[in-house]
């Protein structure tokens, strides 16, 4: 029983080490073990605090602090970011955290040059899918919040983004596209209207180089540039 009550308390002095000497949330497993180095057995000290609860693995060599040492909120937009990348959060949940849909969704969405990757962790799911690097590149807005820094598309680039991945949609001409945008995925039409950029329209169409942004466009245009 000593042991165990000795042990516990190096556990317990182990975490209080850590959180004094990381600022940040979010943090890695070089972070940790750089932290160990004078313990004979760090791998030990993390299984043990990760079973404890006190740190939270997110997926392999990515940390969270558990809730009793938490100082803010964890961002699991910036999160995305890290799980994965290089990546962007898009699609879905942009469209939903820009408030161009009703729905609230929680699954993590995002964009990468990378190969398409979904990842199940104690935060929630987040999800991958392949752009090419021009397309994956283009309308980025970097947002910020009490947990650091994060990217995310930019309005009509989530737009853009959701209409190119989406399997299920098959355009017949631009006049597809109004059923598709406020009737299927329901895009607020009042909230679209304080996003549109004749500029950044166009540069999707240049951007993309494919039929089915091109008559994206083309609706658009039509829609608000009469």
């Amino acid at each position: 029983m000593s042991n165990n009550n000795g042990f516990s308390m190096q556990i317990m002095r182990v975490i209080e080490h850590i959180r004094q000497k990381i600022e940040t949330e979010v943090f890695n497993y070089t972070q940790l073990t750089d932290l160990l180095r004078e313990y004979s057995k760090p791998r030990d000290a993390i299984s043990s605090l990760t079973q404890k609860g006190d740190i939270v693995r997110i997926r392999k060599g990515l940390y969270v602090f558990g809730t009793p040492w938490r100082r803010k909120p964890v961002s699991r937009e910036m999160l995305a970011n890290l799980v994965f990348g290089p990546s962007v959060v898009s699609l879905d949940f942009a469209l939903s955290w820009y408030g161009l849909i009703p729905e609230r969704v929680t699954n993590l969405t995002s964009t990468t040059p990378e190969r398409s990757r979904h990842f199940d962790t104690p935060t929630g799911r987040f999800s991958y899918q392949h752009l090419s690097h021009q397309r994956f590149a283009y309308g980025v807005s970097i947002q910020k919040n009490d947990s650091g820094n994060w990217m995310i598309a930019e309005p009509l680039k989530a737009i853009a983004d959701k209409v190119w991945l989406d399997k299920r949609f098959s355009p017949s001409s631009p006049s597809s596209y109004g059923d598709y945008l406020f009737e299927d995925i329901r895009i607020d039409e009042s909230a679209l209207e304080g996003y549109i950029n004749p500029q950044k329209i166009i540069e999707l169409e240049s951007v993309f180089s494919a039929r089915k942004v091109t008559w994206l466009v083309k609706f658009l245009q039509r829609r608000y540039f009469k």
